[in-house]
């Protein structure tokens, strides 16, 4: 029986998540770092697709609490903040692909969908159809944070019809509240997602 084809989806590894010095710093973070530039190492000697997904927000958008959104300025196109942490730059290969999401000022958790955030509409990333053109079945998830972009991400490919894991050690929550993390790992399982 043939291998499934499996692409490695790294989940907003950027430097207002990812870094101390972020504005929405997430605090598992640097502690997942090794474990994700593992999966990509891992990914690589395997063949297997490696896709990025940023936030990639306008400055001024409802997402953001200044403008009735519950999250602080952050990864606002084109500023530090937005880009991914060096390390993950030096991990990066051309033909990678990158998703950026929020673009338009929506909520962008998951990498496959954003919503508006004032007439809810949602709308495609374009990632899905782009697995699914390249013969990918199963997608490992890492990356930040856990009980968001991550949750939401995975629920999404579940949807989308991939089967899904998700490297539990790669990857942190917010934590806005005790055991968010855990909640959103149990309802990925309870999907049919598999924690890996």
């Amino acid at each position: 029986m043939p291998k499934p084809k499996r692409a490695l989806l790294i989940v907003d590894l950027q430097v207002d998540f990812a870094d101390p010095s972020g504005s929405l710093f997430v605090a598992g973070a640097p502690a997942a770092l090794p474990f994700v530039l593992r999966r990509v190492e891992q990914a690589r000697a395997h063949g297997d697709l490696v896709v990025w997904s940023q936030d990639w927000h306008p400055a001024s958008t409802p997402h953001f609490a200044p403008f009735g959104g519950r999250w602080p300025v952050h990864c606002v196109a084109g500023t530090a903040g937005a880009e991914l942490l060096p390390a993950a730059v030096l991990a990066q290969r051309p033909d990678d692909l990158v998703i950026r999401k929020g673009v338009a000022g929506e909520d962008g958790y998951s990498a496959f969908s954003m919503r508006n955030t004032l007439t809810g509409e949602v709308r495609s990333t374009g990632l899905a159809a782009q697995l699914q053109a390249a013969g990918v079945t199963l997608v490992t998830v890492c990356g930040l944070a856990t009980d968001w972009c991550v949750k939401a991400t995975a629920l999404d490919a579940l949807t989308a019809g991939f089967t899904v894991e998700v490297a539990v050690d790669a990857t942190a929550g917010v934590e806005l509240r005790v055991g968010d993390t855990a909640a959103a790992l149990r309802e990925i399982e309870a999907a049919g997602g598999v924690l890996c």
